[in-house]
């Protein structure tokens, strides 16, 4: 069993791959690993993820409170959001956050990374939706991010940033990072035309794939918010417009299954719909 230095030394290793790949500016992001049920080992608020040693890393209990803590430093003030979880996904040992810059760019715009573009992505992330704004430091965020627990693994911080997690340290990294790649892809694919999305059956294929890995977590391949359609979750659309309250019910286009998500967006409902609010914005 590994203990409890080497995974603080692990920490600062993630930090660093996380500050050096501008995952990170400044003192942003953190990071926390489940030790067991009541301890929690996290990095500090207001130091720079590239620059951590094992001496920096603080212990807390599941409520967020501290157990340990070297002077000069306090757990993140994210930690709520961590709590909230592992408290909803007992199978996960980390948590991370960041602010990639494709990935974050894409929770600026409200646009969720929900399009089938390359098999990887289908097979190992699924899909990755836009968890409404919320206050940083406060219940709002985990509040809003908590009906996601059950059915994803990563998601995108309205305005905020990307959070993933995973069974161990390494996995959530690793998470963040295919987001992140995930998110270039697709916004470089959309200057060059826009990406050819794989159809529902490619799909499903990818699908039984994953399921023969066996791989850990949640996933569409199993679960999604529109499992009772028969649709699969990367062409379901109930992602699409799942961050604009007042968008037409995403519901009504479940019986098409050779819709696109660019297709959806494109229809003209949603066209006026965005038009009036901007409208609005203007004229305020």
């Amino acid at each position: 069993m590994v203990n409890e230095y080497e995974i603080k030394k692990q920490i600062c290793d993630i930090g660093k791959r996380i500050y050096n790949r501008n995952m990170v500016a400044a003192n942003d992001g953190n990071i926390s690993v489940k030790l067991n049920d009541h301890e929690f080992l996290c990095t500090p608020t207001g130091v720079s993820k590239g620059f951590m040693t094992p001496d920096y890393i603080c212990k807390v209990d599941e409520n967020g409170n501290v157990i340990q803590a070297n002077a000069g430093f306090r757990p993140s003030s994210e930690i709520k959001m961590h709590m909230r979880v592992y408290q909803k996904r007992p199978d996960v040992g980390s948590v991370v956050h960041a602010h990639p810059v494709y990935a974050t760019s894409f929770a600026i715009a409200g646009i969720p990374l929900t399009q089938p573009i390359m098999p990887e992505a289908v097979i190992a992330l699924g899909c990755v939706p836009i968890a409404e704004y919320g206050t940083p430091s406060t219940n709002e965020i985990p509040d809003r991010l908590e009906k996601y627990l059950p059915y994803y693994d990563a998601v995108l911080l309205e305005s905020h940033g990307a959070l993933t997690w995973a069974g161990d340290l390494l996995s959530a990294y690793l998470k963040m990072e295919s987001v992140e790649f995930y998110a270039q892809l697709l916004y470089q694919s959309r200057q060059l035309g826009g990406p050819k999305e794989f159809d529902a059956a490619t799909v499903q294929k990818l699908y039984e794939i994953r399921r023969k890995m066996g791989l850990p977590g949640k996933h569409p391949a199993d679960l999604c918010l529109c499992k009772d359609q028969e649709v699969n979750c990367h062409n379901c659309g109930c992602h699409s417009q799942q961050n604009v309250p007042g968008l037409p019910d995403p519901q009504r286009w479940h019986g098409s299954t050779d819709m696109t998500v660019n297709d959806r967006a494109q229809s003209p409902e949603v066209i006026a719909e965005i038009t009036r609010r901007v409208l609005e914005q203007l004229n305020r």
